[in-house]
């Protein structure tokens, strides 16, 4: 008895120090990853040219709201956070609605040309025609200064279908043979009875496409000329190379006062820039998570 005691006792110091060993590294790595961000923070609330001397390191040493200040005084960028705010919107739910509709009906292996349609998708994830005709396409289509631009190029991703696809599935067919039997279309089969059941892949999609369409800036710099549809990203991002620009004259020394002072003020805006961008998806981003650890059929077939 009093051996087993004693290896009991062994196996559980052992357990304790592999479990020490174990949280100082996940402590480690979860501040090497989240430093940099909490850096950028501390930094966009600091004083620009307090911020040139460094030694900034946990909080603000000279606190200060005007670096946000100077980003919200941009000219149109309330306009362009509501153009990105419908872009992510209306873009996340028509790519899922329209991706959703293609996966489904290529997971049915009595598709005709199934197979046409399968090869035809995947070699647009291998090859693509380049900016110039893709650029000559869309001004053909008349998408050029129109919001439809930001949403039509993308409602279809072959990489999603693919894992739709997967997904769709794996959900048992007599779901949908017991919808047929009461008379149900595919349509009716789809929204009522396979979207419910995919959530959480629905609510992962959801994510990775509501995050693309936040941060898309090129499509508004290469197609948009009208200020009126510009996207947050592009605005901010045209202001972090005005910034930069600006530090590199005033390195050189041939910048003028403005131009020195507008590269002091760099140092600072560009990290309350990015906060301003990523603030709304990390929000977000809690309501979504959830979503990720159920499982495919949860609630759509009892035992």
């Amino acid at each position: 008895m009093i051996a087993k005691r004693k290896r009991r006792i062994r196996r559980s110091l052992e357990d304790r120090v592999i479990d020490t060993v174990v949280m100082i590294i996940c402590v480690i790595v979860l501040i090497v990853t989240a430093y940099p961000f909490y850096y950028s923070i501390i930094l966009s609330f600091n004083d620009g040219k307090d911020a040139l001397r460094g030694g900034i390191y946990l909080w603000p040493r000279s606190f200060s709201l005007e670096n946000y200040k100077a980003v919200l005084r941009i000219d149109y960028i309330y306009t362009a956070a509501i153009v990105t705010v419908m872009r992510t919107l209306i873009g996340t739910i028509a790519t899922l609605i329209f991706t959703g509709l293609f996966a489904y009906s290529l997971s049915h292996s009595n598709l005709r040309f199934r197979k046409f349609y399968m090869i035809a998708m995947i070699i647009t994830m291998y090859f693509s025609g380049g900016l110039i005709p893709y650029y000559m396409t869309l001004r053909f289509l008349g998408l050029m200064n129109n919001f439809l631009v930001y949403i039509i190029p993308g409602l279809l991703n072959a990489f999603y279908v693919i894992i739709m696809i997967s997904f769709f599935k794996e959900i048992p067919d007599s779901l949908e043979e017991a919808a047929k039997i009461d008379g149900a279309g595919y349509m009716h089969i789809f929204f009522r009875i396979i979207l419910p059941v995919s959530t959480p892949l629905l609510a992962t999609m959801a994510l990775f496409i509501g995050v693309y369409h936040w941060n898309a800036w090129s499509d508004a710099a290469f197609f948009i000329t009208n200020k009126n549809l510009k996207t947050l990203s592009y605005v901010l991002i045209n202001l972090i190379n005005q910034t930069e620009a600006a530090a590199q004259l005033a390195q050189s020394g041939m910048g003028t006062i403005g131009v020195r002072q507008a590269a002091i003020v760099g140092e600072t805006l560009r990290p309350a820039a990015m906060m301003i961008v990523v603030a709304p998806i990390i929000m977000i981003y809690p309501f979504l998570q959830k979503y990720f650890v159920k499982g495919i059929m949860i609630g759509s077939v009892k035992g």
